[in-house]
């Protein structure tokens, strides 16, 4: 008789199923439309392949194409894996190597075969056509356990080299896995962790698009063989692949960059790579946005201070930082002599020294200034703090990814009794920013502990659940606000509440963050007198709700496609002439536009009036102010809004500058009634 195993579904029902049967099993037991809807499984809280035999008793949840998350992150993996095998069948010698999913697709990294170039944007088609090929045979996807000398040794006969390599680093211990796609008369092998779908033809063959072509170094490493990276993105059906293109295309539309351009914000170049030169109509939305963020914070109760860009490094060695940021950080001389694996030492008669990747070592040497006492807490100290890391030369991407950024950075020292209402605030007052600048829909996710960290698993728990309960303080850990929480994503000395913005054309962009800190305190040793007369750790809060101004520029250019809110536009209005014999009142409407605080500038040039009204209208101006003999005869201006076509709307001109002025009040300073 064989081996029952209860398996226990989310539902509190228990099944009896023997020994050798899978999640597929039970699906088939429960009923055919879930049997042909389940794609994998989560056993015991682990994904796993639907057809992978249960080991012992189990709490299974069966995963289908509802459960999104979960069902893209398998169907782009297998898509990745299709592609690897379209990629040698048509071109026999090519090597494999990686082949992970992303945020909205997957990518994998060849070798090409001897005496081939890299492959090109030209091969996709024909990579496509053979990739929809392997779906349509509906292959088989079967997970096998190897011995790690067997993969390598058979990797070695393919001419796999990179493969070969790879296996022999893998954690000892770890099971090694090798997945087969195919039937008898084709067989496929890779090397792979898994989970996978339970053959090819569960994927949509409607459903995925080979997008680029780029080049990659083996394991990321410049001195190593460059591969082709070929990109694609992939989705459950047609329909979402089509929604994804679109968004692309708009996307591409919002590109910052592009925009920047046109309304000479800002440029980039090879003198500074990863840094920004703004130009004055960019550092006025700069401006704006600053001012906008002081008031906030003075309103907030935040202390503003001002700390070094270059410190010692035997700081950041003390804070932890120097053991997990060292290679991302600019380091002053930026080659160490001598006990490089050692920490910091002294070079000649230099101090090692670094410049700094974040404030929070910074701040807390100023807490450290004197005696602070309960009394005194919360402290809430806020930086607009220059920041540098050493990001690689390819991940840089405009004001998205840059060395040099500009943090809206802020600590809060607080006791443990404080820190529920301290963290309510802080969302409190991220709503409101985040309202006033455009976006109306936001995820709060929790990061909780990672596997390498500092700090006891007390500590942990207490901090994980003080996240917890401030945010349901507010009401906020609801699905209308994308309540999740993330294993394993916290960061090393604290678990932390990540804010993720929804832009106009629905991407999700990870900006605000607040986290729970007691390492650091007791790392640079931080104290209070508590009201025993004792000395006590503070909790330290690290908290920031843009991130970095250059990366949220850059996301508010795209959000709003350049066209600003009239009070963070930079050239908020134009007056432009029809014809030269009303120069003069222009200038007069100009003049009185700036005197009620408006940034106001002047279109004399001898052009039709179509043609500045073109030119005005790419350069995102929100407000063009037509005038000719017959408005400066009557004290009239005719409005053009951006965006409103050929409508225009003839207006006093007292009447239109105290109608602009109250629009372009920062939203922080409106009046609202009562």
């Amino acid at each position: 008789m064989s081996k029952m195993f209860k398996i226990s579904l989310p539902d509190g029902s228990v099944r009896e199923m023997p020994e050798g049967s899978t999640p597929a099993d039970v699906a088939a037991a429960i009923g055919p439309g879930l049997a042909k809807a389940a794609l994998a499984a989560r056993v015991n809280g682990e994904v796993r392949d639907i057809t992978r035999p249960f080991e012992e008793d189990a709490e299974l949840a069966l995963i289908t194409a509802r459960d999104e998350r979960d069902a893209l992150e398998l169907v782009r993996h297998d898509f990745a894996h299709v592609l690897a095998e379209a990629v040698q069948n048509l071109y026999p010698g090519t090597q494999i190597t990686f082949g992970p999913a992303t945020d909205d697709g997957f990518y994998y990294d060849f070798a090409p075969a001897p005496g081939r170039g890299p492959f090109t944007e030209e091969d996709l088609p024909t990579i496509e056509e053979e990739m929809r090929r392997v779906i349509g045979r509906d292959e088989p996807l079967i997970r096998e356990v190897w011995q790690r000398e067997d993969v390598r040794d058979f990797f070695r006969r393919q001419g796999e080299s990179f493969k070969a390599e790879w296996v022999m680093e893998l954690p000892k211990g770890e099971p090694i896995t090798m997945y087969r796609s195919g039937k008898a008369d084709h067989n496929w092998l890779d090397l792979c962790r898994g989970p996978h779908l339970a053959s090819t033809g569960k994927l949509d063959p409607q459903a995925f698009k080979l997008t680029r072509v780029s080049g990659a170094y083996w394991r990321g490493d410049p001195a190593n063989p460059m591969l082709s990276r070929i990109y694609g993105t992939a989705w459950l059906n047609k329909k979402q692949l089509a929604e994804h293109l679109t968004r692309l295309e708009e996307a591409a539309k919002r590109d910052h960059r592009k925009i920047g351009r046109e309304m000479d914000l800002f440029h980039l170049q090879e003198e500074a790579h990863g840094s920004i030169f703004w130009h004055p109509k960019g550092y006025l939305i700069w401006r704006e946005l600053e001012a906008y963020m002081r008031r906030r914070l003075d309103a907030g109760g935040y202390q503003e201070v001002k700390t070094p860009q270059l410190m010692d490094a035997r700081q950041w060695e003390k804070s932890g930082h120097w053991g997990k940021y060292r290679e991302n950080m600019f380091i002053v001389p930026d080659e160490i002599p001598s006990g490089e694996d050692e920490g910091p030492v002294l070079s000649g008669d230099a101090q090692l020294m670094a410049l700094k990747p974040m404030n929070c070592p910074a701040h807390v040497l100023i807490f450290k200034q004197g005696i602070t006492s309960y009394r005194d807490l919360p402290l809430r100290m806020a930086e607009f703090g220059c920041c540098h890391r050493n990001e690689p030369h390819g991940a840089l991407h405009g004001l998205m990814r840059v060395r040099q950024f500009t943090q809206d950075d802020a600590h809060i020292f607080c006791r443990e009794d404080q820190l529920v209402e301290e963290v309510a605030l802080f969302c409190d007052l991220l709503d409101r920013v985040y309202h006033d600048l455009g976006f109306d829909k936001y995820a709060i996710k929790l990061a909780l502990r990672p596997d390498k960290r500092f700090g006891s698993d007390e500590m942990w728990d207490w901090s994980e659940q003080s996240l917890r309960d401030a945010v349901a303080a507010t009401g906020r850990n609801t699905a209308e606000f994308g309540w999740e929480e993330l294993p394993g994503e916290g960061a090393f000395y604290a678990p932390k509440l990540e804010f993720h913005l929804t832009d106009a054309i629905g991407r999700t962009w990870q900006v605000g963050t607040i986290q729970t800190d007691t390492v650091l305190p007791e790392r640079l040793d931080a104290t209070y007198v508590g009201e025993d007369g004792a000395r006590h750790r503070p909790v330290m809060l690290h908290r920031a709700i843009l991130g970095s101004f250059e990366r949220f520029i850059g996301i508010l250019i795209e959000h709003h496609a350049g066209r600003f809110p009239l009070w963070l536009a930079p050239v908020q209005a134009v007056v432009a002439t029809i014809v030269s014999d009303a120069d003069g009142y222009a200038e007069e409407v100009a003049a009185k536009l700036r005197a009620a605080g408006l940034r106001a500038d002047t279109d004399l040039r001898n052009e039709k009036i179509n043609y500045k009204v073109r030119e005005h209208s790419l350069a995102k101006v929100p407000l063009l102010l037509v005038v000719g003999k017959r408005e400066a005869e009557e004290g009239t201006v005719a409005v053009r809004r951006l965006g409103s076509d050929d409508r225009q709307q003839m207006m006093p001109l007292d009447e239109a500058i105290a109608t602009f002025a109250a629009e372009a009040v920062p939203p922080d300073l409106v009046r609202r009634p009562g």
